[in-house]
């Protein structure tokens, strides 16, 4: 099952093709909305079905069933079992991916035009009456059990964690998508069934197409597809209340190497400050060898092979976080240095060299890497999940040319705070001592 990491998600959005790219919105016969960018230089269809909550809608005591329930989608649906559902969508020549995140659930679905009304029904299939059969879910559940059992090995997925747990408690943002071994193994056929109808409803769709469809084709494929399921789910969760404050947390795991990740409160991607704080990202920590963190704890002391820092926009909480790995004996100064720099950054000064390698890179770069129906379908879908206008693919690079100096360092003092802080350790650190919590 492939997880598509909230900073991926993000590279999505935030990069945009330069070129004008025309959307049109898209209401069916029967109500279902849609974004479409209509391409017919090639017979093909890239389709994006998100459903909002995603597997932040499990029940209670029921972490991991929706996570479990979107992999055995596709494992027998209507009249076909698991290899016949493969055998049919391998003979349409369609592709069909099934993911959940934290707050969405997605369904990537790619036809050529030729086979199009036969790769819908077929999806239809799976969307609607899917089997879930014994045999079936028991050999998916033991393939999350084995990434449960592999994430609580791997140092990288404990600071995570951890972290997560720090900063949301028992909030679902709190605990892993995945579930525990515990949860995972009590889950039963029946709640396969209402961790579907919890999540895949109507009132929280979002629904993007790009290429050889026209607006009319279009409504009456989202009707024959998705208007049979309910027309509600669950109840979204409230917003996360953020519980971190600054400070150390070490967690013990025998390794030469620790794996550090820090954070503190961030902003929306609806704040005003939103493309500043982005600006002011780039300088600080996502530019790589030209950020200020890479330079001054790689370049100048060594103490690490790579540091990044990202803006998590969460439907339900936002965070602005960092992450770092460091041979144990050089945690401590590379926990300290981060954090001066952090400082150094909050007082908002930046070059003007900064500010135009920063806003080069963001309006050139990231561009030339989405150019095809696929990425633009996802695009689109994350642009609507995230409640963005629909001419912002077009819009966007001119918000990033508009960030001034001024800009950089408002943002800057109202929202970095080294104090704020928090980082999480794991590992075996010389000289780093962990907060009583």
């Amino acid at each position: 099952m492939i997880r598509v990491a909230l900073a991926a998600v993000m590279a999505l959005i935030c990069a945009l093709p330069a070129r004008a790219i025309e959307i049109t919105e898209v209401t069916s016969p029967g109500g279902i909305t849609a974004w479409l960018v209509e391409a017919h230089d090639i017979p093909f269809t890239a389709l994006e079905i998100h459903f909002r909550g995603g597997a932040s809608l499990d029940a209670p005591g029921k972490r991991g069933a929706i996570n479990l329930m979107t992999a055995t989608l596709e494992e027998g649906a209507g009249t076909m079992d698991s290899q016949g559902f493969a055998e049919a969508t391998e003979a349409l020549a369609a592709q069909f991916s099934f993911d959940v995140g934290d707050d969405s659930l997605n369904i990537s679905a790619r036809m050529l035009t030729e086979n199009r009304d036969k790769a819908v029904d077929l999806l239809r299939e799976a969307l609607i009456n899917p089997h879930f059969d014994q045999a079936s879910l028991d050999r998916v559940r033991g393939q999350v059990q084995s990434i449960i059992a592999s994430d609580a090995q791997d140092p990288n997925a404990i600071a995570g964690q951890k972290f997560r747990a720090l900063a949301f408690g028992d909030h679902p943002y709190g605990s892993s998508l995945n579930g525990t071994a515990d949860s995972v193994k009590a889950l039963t056929r029946e709640d396969m069934f209402d961790a579907k109808a919890r999540v895949m409803a109507r009132d929280r769709l979002v629904v993007s197409a790009v290429g050889d469809i026209t607006a009319d084709e279009l409504g009456a494929l989202l009707d024959r597809l998705l208007g049979d399921l309910p027309a509600t789910g669950a109840p979204m969760p409230p917003r996360a209340e953020l519980h971190l404050t600054g400070g150390t947390t070490v967690v013990d795991y025998d390794t030469p190497q620790s794996v550090v990740i820090f954070g503190q409160p961030g902003l929306a991607m609806d704040d005003p400050d939103f493309f500043a704080a982005y600006v002011l990202n780039q300088i600080l920590g996502e530019g790589g060898f030209s950020s200020r963190l890479m330079a001054e704890v790689r370049e100048k002391r060594g103490l690490t092979y790579g540091i990044y820092t990202y803006l998590v926009t969460r439907d339900l909480a936002e965070t602005w976080q960092g992450s770092f790995a460091s041979a144990n004996e050089k945690v401590a100064e590379a926990i300290e240095v981060t954090r001066a720099e952090w400082a150094r950054a909050a007082k908002g000064e930046v070059t003007d060299t900064e500010l135009s390698e920063a806003k080069t890179y963001l309006t050139g770069a990231y561009p030339l890497r989405f150019d095809g129906n696929d990425q633009i379908a996802a695009i689109l879908a994350g642009m609507q999940l995230n409640h963005m206008p629909i001419d912002y693919i077009n819009t966007r690079n001119a918000q990033v040319e508009a960030v001034t100096r001024e800009d950089v360092a408002r943002v800057a003092k109202r929202l970095l705070d080294a104090d704020a802080l928090r980082f999480v350790v794991v590992g075996r650190p010389v000289g780093v001592k962990g907060d009583a919590l």
